[in-house]
């Protein structure tokens, strides 16, 4: 049952009222504010692919590799350190999917990486030989998949300094969800299980000779425990946490006795821990000096295995040297470097030759060689050197005051060159939800700001890095709970301060960004003038029964943060979008990749068909070749021009009128005939009420059923009754309602599911007139039987589910006084599907022929017809709940008028 909710939140509401009083920017204001912003830039600039990317220096000092687009997808291109760039050869020649990370083996002579196919996350590992001869069909040595096996997901678990010819790696094909431990022979492709995972462990961590030491698992309860690991077998617990809770293994010290975890138990702030393995022994490394965030992450020497440095990210990122010589070399950094936040990228292994990444707000990064031993930085590259950093937005850290109090962080990027007043706005929520938005060079934020654009990134409770209350308040929050309504306070906290115009505010975002999207437009009502959807959820229930096998073991982990489909149904059911759709009224656009495990494409058929059925304005993208998000270049150039132009049309900033064919081709295929999208099964069946046949009980009542019509009144004697059958050797309830009156008899017979009360079949006879109707999850059909056996089709698809008999599902629901519920079921007499609105609105005595029954006042409103009256019923407050009286008004299609019932006897099971 879909639980109706208020759209508008009280706060909202009144927030709403206020921006109304505030005149949105006059025309010529607007146009004036798009006249002073810096040059248009190319969205290839901003999205394309980069010129050079992810550059690694080999162990020896002697290579370097990097990504650099060869034959228009990113490959992985090598070159010796002292030579230029020009000098750089390809080393791999993926035409399909872009290469993404990759490193070198400890000896130098690999180059390692994962790859999946169309970005469906299947994971496997290649090794290239730089040095080896080129494939004359490729011009490149050839890649070897050293996990040849179909449908599994490989994990690189460690890389050994002391076995260089192996790496130890997890492989799940015995088990899709589990997944076992081997040591890889990098030349052959020979493998060597090392442990089996029969015990749900969801990941292991070696020590620094590449030994199997601990096993995380999560438990029953949602909690994760740390397990020793002793020649292969699972051994005692070390150290375990709740599910609000963290303990992650990082690093195994270099004594090989001690391992480094990240924790917060019995704290608020994860911080770094040495955990001594024979005892569980516990020492506090370190935690944030200044008490605000979460311990970010560690570096380690290469050279002594110590532990160098510690990094925390509160508004700007904060790295905490532990060595005198750091120290003094990262002074020495900051000076010589641009404004940023410095990184070391990578090194050789004696630590002699460091590669080193500088970016900030307005630079996607730099990269320097810096030689210790003469302290010479040498720039190496610029990762987009067309960009114009001069015409970009400076990205600043903000806090605003959500509706009860409790403090949000956020950054905030308006539009250079204009005064940040009155702007139209976008909001992107970031995807996760257990992450978080940090300071630095945002593509899409640079984007939007350049076409005029104020956008705010909120890091709203659930997000990570702000302690595990912060991250906690989230659990079960979504959509119509905190998380929600802390970016909905981030657009009120803009309006409030005149940054943003609450005539222009659009909502974006990809995965749990999509998701609030949605949520964004169902809930809070005329609030966004737009929303953009990308890879979102719309039905979390279909979500959450849709994980893929290889997150088996942290299942429950979601069930406890999000909601399990069976116990927390109708919460989720109220947190869906999917819904609540008829509540989207500002236009959406929907961005899916075909291939996406995560989030997959029946989340977003199932809202674009619902809203097209609803006649909202939908626009739909479907990438047959991209999983969750756009890797290949050109689909993610058609992409963001799709947005560019939507956002342009609906909330007025500038639009790039020229786009390259080949961008416009793939526009054009990518761009999907709403008409076409189907609702998916499992959508439909995830929307059906749950009610419980065994509630029900056989019975028979008899009504007095009056029709006031305006050219007479006609008396009818009305019986309903309710018997258990079998039909089709399936056990049924048969709902039997039998008319009586001048007019003849009519006879309309009802086939349920004992169970869950579902339709299945439904005859109607009066007269001549027969009809026959065949119910299925996703369409009803049927036929007419008219005078003379002339012969009519029923062929009603179903975009819900619907119920049979709207009295039968009300008697077994939980209903009291303020009990809300949307119903559908199919009106024969109109030809058409009823959406009714269910409200039980007070408890009251009503006196019948039988007697005086305590009873519940409900007003049945079709939810399509705001403005009509709403029919009265009065429902037996013991259960089942039947109907013991109703007014309500006769639909204008059959001439208009009243009917009213009253209940005259009743025998069978619910006779006292």
């Amino acid at each position: 049952m879909a639980i109706r909710l208020r759209r508008v939140p009280s706060w909202l509401g009144l927030v709403l009222i206020a921006s109304a009083q505030l005149a949105p920017a006059a025309p010529d204001a607007a146009a004036e504010q798009l006249a002073k912003l810096p040059p248009l830039i190319d969205r290839e600039v901003f999205f394309g692919n980069p010129e050079i990317s992810g550059a690694a220096i080999s162990p020896d000092g002697q290579w370097i590799s990097f990504r650099r687009p060869h034959r228009e997808v990113m490959n992985i291109w090598v070159k010796a350190i002292d030579a230029p760039f020009e000098a750089a050869r390809p080393v791999t020649a993926d035409t399909e999917r872009p290469v993404g990370g990759h490193f070198w083996t400890e000896d130098s002579r690999y180059l390692l990486y994962v790859q999946d196919k169309g970005g469906d996350e299947d994971f496997h590992i290649y090794a290239v030989d730089p040095a080896a001869d080129a494939d004359p069909a490729t011009g490149v040595p050839t890649a070897r998949d050293l996990t040849p096996l179909d449908g599994i997901r490989a994990f690189i678990y460690a890389v050994p300094e002391a076995t260089p010819a192996h790496i130890i790696v997890g492989i799940n094909d015995r088990d899709p969800a589990l997944h076992d431990v081997y040591r890889l022979d990098i030349a052959t492709g020979d493998r060597q299980l090392v442990i089996r995972n029969d015990s749900n462990v969801a990941s292991w961590t070696t020590d620094l000779a590449g030994d199997v030491r601990l096993a995380v698992r999560q438990r029953a309860d949602g909690g994760n425990e740390i397990l020793v690991v002793d020649e292969g077998k699972l051994g005692r617990v070390l150290i375990e946490c709740s599910f609000e809770e963290t303990c992650e293994p990082l690093r195994f010290h270099k004594d090989g006795k001690r391992v480094y975890v990240e924790s917060n138990v019995g704290v608020d702030l994860t911080r770094l821990t040495l955990v001594t393995v024979a005892n569980g022994r516990t020492k506090v490394v370190e935690a944030d000096p200044d008490g605000e965030v979460d311990f970010g992450s560690a570096w380690f020497s290469d050279v002594t295995e110590e532990l160098v440095a510690t990094v925390y990210v509160g508004d700007r990122e904060r790295i905490y040297p532990r060595t005198r010589a750091l120290r003094r070399e990262l002074r020495r950094l900051r000076r010589d470097l641009p404004d940023g936040e410095i990184r070391y990228r990578s090194a050789s292994e004696d630590e002699s030759k460091v590669l080193i990444s500088v970016a900030s707000d307005v630079n996607p990064g730099s990269v320097y060689l810096y030689d210790r031993a003469t302290r010479k930085l040498e720039k190496l590259y610029d990762s987009r050197p067309e960009l114009p950093s001069e015409h970009l937005a400076p990205m600043q850290a903000i806090r605003y005051k959500a509706h009860d109090g409790r403090e949000i962080p956020a950054y905030l990027v308006t539009p250079k060159n204009v005064e940040a007043r009155r702007l139209p706005t976008v909001v992107v929520p970031h995807g996760g939800p257990w992450a978080r938005d940090v300071w630095g060079y945002d593509p899409l934020a640079q984007f939007l700001a350049n076409r005029g654009y104020a956008v705010l990134l909120p890091n709203f409770r659930g997000s990570t890095g702000y302690g595990k209350e912060f991250l906690n308040a989230g659990n079960g929050e979504w959509g119509t709970g905190f998380m929600q309504h802390d970016i909905t306070d981030g657009v009120i906290h803009l309006l409030e301060i005149g940054v943003a115009d609450a005539s222009r505010l659009a909502i974006m975002g990809g995965s749990y960004g999509g998701y609030a999207t949605l949520a964004g437009l169902a809930f809070t009502d005329d609030f966004y003038a737009a929303g953009v959807s990308i890879v979102g959820p719309s039905n979390i229930i279909t979500l959450l029964n849709s994980i893929p096998p290889y997150w088996g073991p942290i299942k429950q982990m979601f069930m406890l943060r999000v909601g399990d489909p069976e116990a927390d149904r109708e919460r989720l059911i109220a947190q869906s979008p999917f819904f609540h759709a008829e509540n989207i009224e500002a236009p959406l656009l929907v961005i899916q990749g075909a291939n996406d495990p995560r989030v997959k494409q029946a989340e977003s058929d199932q809202i674009v068909a619902v809203l097209r059925d609803l006649g909202q304005q939908v626009d739909y993208l479907v990438a047959p070749d991209e999983g969750h998000g756009f890797a290949g270049q050109v689909n993610r150039l058609a992409m963001y021009a799709a947005i560019e132009r939507f956002l342009a049309r609906h909330l007025g900033g500038r639009e790039q009128s020229d786009m390259a064919p080949a961008v416009a081709e793939r526009l054009q295929a990518l761009t999907v005939d709403v008409a076409d999208v189907r609702i998916p099964k499992e959508a439909l069946e995830s929307a059906r009420p749950r009610l419980d046949g065994s509630e029900l009980t056989e019975a028979t009542y008899a009504y007095d059923l009056k029709l006031d019509m305006p050219d007479r009144l006609i008396e009818v004697a009305s019986t309903v009754a309710w018997a258990k059958a079998t039909r089709n050797d399936q056990e049924v309830w048969r709902v039997t309602t039998t008319n009586e009156s001048e007019l003849g008899t009519s006879v309309d017979t009802l086939y349920l599911g004992a169970a869950d009360l579902r339709p299945l079949y439904r005859t109607i006879e009066e007269g001549p007139l027969r009809l026959a109707l065949d119910y299925a999850i996703d369409v009803i059909k049927g036929t007419v039987t008219m005078p003379e056996d002339e012969q009519v089709p029923i062929d009603v698809p179903l975009n819900r589910p619907v119920v049979g008999h709207l009295e039968t599902a009300l008697s077994v629901m939980p209903i009291e006084p303020g009990f809300d519920v949307r119903l559908r079921n199919f009106d024969p007499m109109l030809n058409k599907l009823r959406h009714w609105a269910v409200t039980v609105v007070d408890a009251e005595t009503v006196t019948t022929p039988t007697g005086s029954i305590d009873a519940y006042r409900v007003e049945l409103r079709d939810a399509e017809d705001s403005a009509g009256e709403p029919g009265i019923y009065w429902l037996s407050q013991t259960a089942p709940h039947r109907i013991v009286k109703s007014e309500s008004t006769l639909p204008t299609a059959v001439g208009g008028g009243s009917m009213s019932l009253i209940l005259t006897s009743k025998s069978g099971a619910d006779e006292p």
